[in-house]
C-alpha cells in the first residue's frame, strides 16, 4: 500500500537545498529534530508539501529504515477513525469479522504521519493523548495494553489554536503535538525555488512518462514568478505533469499550461508605468508580445521556419532575425525523436 514506506538506505541523494530565508530555517530545524524522537507538529497551507517534509524527516532520522505510515485523517469517518489508527478486536461492533491491526502497529519501529490532524473525533483525541503521554493504547473493543513504539509527526492547514479556544480540539493533546512545530511557507512566499523545484520535478516526471523533457520556456518562467500560486508545490507538480504529457517538443512551452497560469495582466505592462519614458514602454511591450506571437507561433508549426514565417507574413529570413533577437531557438518546438 502507498501508505506504508520503507527504506533499505538513506536517500543520501536527498538535497534539502533553498534560496528562500524562511525555507533555509526550515532545513536547518529538520536536520535538528530528524534525529531525535521529538514529535514533530508541520503547520502550512494546503499543497505546501507537509507531505514530503514528513517523510525528509523520516528519512534522516534513526528510524529511516522503519516503516513510514501515512493516514490522512480527514478522509477517514469519523466511525472508523479509531479503528484505522489502533486497530479493533473480532467482533468490536458490527462487520468486525476478524482482529485487524491499526496504523500504529503497522508503523511499529518507525514513524507515523497523522495528517489533518486537526479533523478527529474527541474519542480519538484521548487515544492520542495516552500514546504521546504513556506510549500506550489498546485496540478498538480490547482491554490488551500495546505499546506504540512509533514516531509521530502531525501536521494540519488549520489553525488548531483556535480549534483549541472554541473546544474542538483538546488543549493537553495540542501542548503534547506541539513539542517542535515547523511553519512551511506558501510557494508565493519563495518563488526563488521555483527553477530548483521544477527540476526535481521534471526528472520525476521523464521518468514516469519515457521523456525527455529538458527545462521549461524563459515565457513560462516569467509568467510562473508573477502567478499566485493558491495550491501551492502540489498544483506546481500537477501544472508540470499536465504539461509534460502534452507536449511534443524537450522544452514545455506556453500553450501546454491553463491560461489562468499565464497571466499578462495589466500589473505587469510597462505601459502602465508612467515613470518610464514613452519610447521605452513602447519597445518593451512590442518586444513582450513579439516573443508570445513567436512562441505560440512556432509551437505551432512545430518549429518549421517556413509554415511559421509564411503564417507571419515575412520571409524566413526575417523570422531567423527575429528568433535570433528574442533567443527562441526553433529546436526547442520540434518534436523529439522519442515522442
Amino acid at each position: 500500500m502507498k501508505e506504508i514506506l520503507v527504506l533499505s538506505r538513506r536517500p543520501e541523494d536527498v538535497d534539502l537545498v533553498s534560496q528562500n530565508l524562511h525555507m533555509k530555517k526550515v532545513y536547518e530545524n529538520i536536520r535538528s529534530v530528524a534525529p531525535t524522537i521529538a514529535t514533530v507538529l508541520l503547520l502550512g497551507d494546503t499543497g505546501t508539501g507537509k507531505g514530503m517534509t514528513a517523510r525528509l524527516i523520516h528519512w534522516y532520522s534513526q528510524r529511516f529504515d522503519k516503516p513510514f505510515v501515512e493516514v490522512h485523517c480527514g478522509a477517514i469517518p469519523d466511525t472508523l477513525i479509531e479503528s484505522e489508527l489502533f486497530g479493533h478486536e473480532k467482533g468490536a461492533f458490527t462487520g468486525a469479522d476478524r482482529k485487524k491491526p491499526g496504523k500504529f502497529e503497522m508503523a511499529a519501529g518507525g514513524t507515523v504521519f497523522l495528517d489533518e490532524i486537526g479533523t478527529i473525533t474527541p474519542s480519538a483525541q484521548i487515544k492520542l493523548l495516552q500514546v504521546l503521554q504513556d506510549g500506550i493504547y489498546s485496540r478498538v473493543g480490547g482491554d490488551t495494553l500495546l505499546k506504540a513504539d512509533v514516531r509521530i509527526i502531525a501536521a494540519t492547514n488549520a489553525d488548531i489554536a483556535h480549534l483549541v479556544q472554541t473546544g474542538q480540539f483538546r488543549k493537553d493533546l495540542y501542548y503534547r503535538l506541539n513539542v517542535f512545530p515547523v511553519t512551511i511557507p506558501a510557494l508565493r512566499d519563495r518563488l526563488e525555488d521555483l527553477p530548483g523545484l521544477i527540476e526535481v520535478f521534471l526528472k520525476k516526471l521523464n521518468i514516469k512518462y519515457g521523456k525527455k523533457i529538458t527545462g521549461i520556456h524563459p515565457l513560462v518562467m516569467d509568467r510562473f514568478q508573477r502567478y499566485d500560486w493558491p495550491g501551492n508545490i502540489r498544483e506546481l507538480e500537477n501544472l508540470l505533469e499536465r504539461a509534460c504529457i502534452l507536449e511534443q517538443t524537450d522544452l514545455l512551452l506556453p500553450q501546454s499550461f491553463p491560461l489562468e497560469t499565464m497571466p499578462d495582466g495589466d500589473d505587469s505592462d510597462p505601459g502602465n508605468d508612467t515613470g518610464t519614458p514613452l519610447s521605452k514602454a513602447r519597445q518593451s511591450a512590442i518586444d513582450r508580445f513579439e516573443q508570445a506571437y513567436l512562441t505560440t507561433l512556432l509551437g505551432q508549426t512545430r518549429g518549421r521556419i517556413d509554415q511559421a514565417a509564411a503564417a507571419a507574413g515575412v520571409t524566413p529570413r526575417q523570422l531567423n532575425r527575429l528568433l535570433k533577437r528574442h533567443r527562441l531557438n526553433k529546436n526547442m518546438f520540434k518534436p523529439t525523436r522519442d515522442t
